[in-house]
């Protein structure tokens, strides 16, 4: 029987935890939106990415001397890795904090490409890193037990513990996330526009998550190739990078990078690298809903800076907004054409549909086909 949201994080808070920090995952959307409910922001904070949030965490711990939650997707633990490693190791300066690591790709339990080979070394990445563990799902009746062996584990040994959590371990919470479903564009209908005015030559990278899946349903949809397309599934934050690095490679190829706004929030300094390297060929999109949506809908930072603003102070780009079909109908065909490097902010709504598909071709079929369409 699933465990009660709730009933889990009251455990966890009695053990005078006061920070909850971290980047959503799907697994662990449950008891996220639970103490969402519970703590104020500056006491449940959305961090970039994980290696900040275990960074914040320790700020947390050396002022108030409390132990800190950092909840992230297993995914993103090797995002955490440095910070774990050494900042906070007992060999270093042997700081608490309790890991919760949602399992995606467990061995046995059927996941998408990207996550089968974290899955696979998940414990024995956790080993490796000398931190203590307690395996949680639906069936663990003593999971309060496992909670106050972390904890007093971290406290008394002054050391990062972990969670793991697997899937389907938490019941509904019951709050909905708002998506203004009514309002914006929705991001399939922005991802046609787009596709639509990219010529047949040019190469597109599209960030992880229902972008990338949206793109492959639109390719099949109209009947076209899916080798123009690199689909990065894994990897979150990198596909403006990975973009980079095919526009130096390829000068005189049209490169889009069609971006989101939690994975560029993620890796916010290869802004600086594009900018440094000025491709006349490389088109950054950023289609920005101010949501992880993959994920469960929490909120980026995006709904509180200027995300077009900061590329623009890099002084690089011709700046484009658009936050309307028809006004990215006008915009779009100025916006490839640029003989300079361009970014074009498309403000869309949260949600997707509800029968949306994910790619039938493997990732390293993808690879293949996108490898030999740049040779033309």
């Amino acid at each position: 029987m699933a465990i009660n949201p709730e009933e889990f994080y009251i455990e966890i808070a009695s053990h005078g935890v006061e920070l909850f920090t971290g980047v959503p995952d799907s697994l662990l959307k449950e008891f996220c939106l639970c103490v969402d409910d519970k703590m104020s922001k500056e006491q449940h904070i959305i961090a970039a990415n994980e290696g900040n949030a275990i960074a914040l965490a320790c700020g947390h711990y050396l002022a108030k001397q409390s132990i800190p939650l950092v909840y992230m997707q297993n995914s993103g633990l090797g995002n955490a890795v440095n910070p774990l490693l050494s900042l906070c190791d007992p060999d270093v300066y042997s700081i608490p904090i309790l890991l919760m690591i949602g399992w995606r790709g467990e061995p046995g339990v059927k996941d998408e490409p990207q996550h089968v080979k974290q899955g696979k070394i998940q414990i024995e990445l956790l080993n490796t890193m000398d931190i203590p563990y307690e395996i949680i799902s639906k069936d663990n009746h003593d999971f309060k037990s496992k909670i106050s062996n972390c904890i007093d584990a971290a406290k008394k040994e002054n050391r990062p513990t972990a969670l793991l959590i697997k899937k389907g371990t938490f019941n509904k919470y019951g709050k909905v996330v708002s998506s203004a479903e009514d309002q914006g564009m929705k991001r399939e209908e922005a991802l046609e526009i787009i596709l639509n005015n990219l010529d047949n030559d040019t190469i597109v990278v599209s960030t992880t998550g229902k972008t990338s899946r949206e793109i492959f349903e639109i390719r099949e949809n109209n009947n076209q190739s899916h080798e123009m397309d690199f689909l990065t599934v894994g990897s979150m934050g990198h596909c403006s990078s990975i973009a980079l690095g095919i526009a130096l490679a390829k000068p005189h190829r049209q490169v889009v990078c069609i971006d989101g706004d939690g994975a560029m929030l993620m890796h916010l300094g290869s802004l600086t690298t594009i900018a440094e390297q000025k491709p006349q060929n490389y088109r950054h999109i950023l289609l920005n809903n101010e949501v992880h949506e993959s994920v469960g809908g929490q909120s980026t930072a995006a709904k509180n800076i200027d995300l077009s603003g900061i590329v623009n102070s890099l002084g690089t780009s011709k700046m484009f907004f658009a936050d309307s079909p028809n006004e990215l109908k006008q915009k779009i065909g100025e916006f490839i054409s640029c003989t300079e490097p361009s970014f074009i902010e498309v403000k869309i709504r949260p949600g997707s549909r509800g029968d949306l598909g994910r790619p039938t071709i493997k990732p390293v079929e993808n690879k293949v086909s996108f490898m030999k369409f740049l040779e033309n």
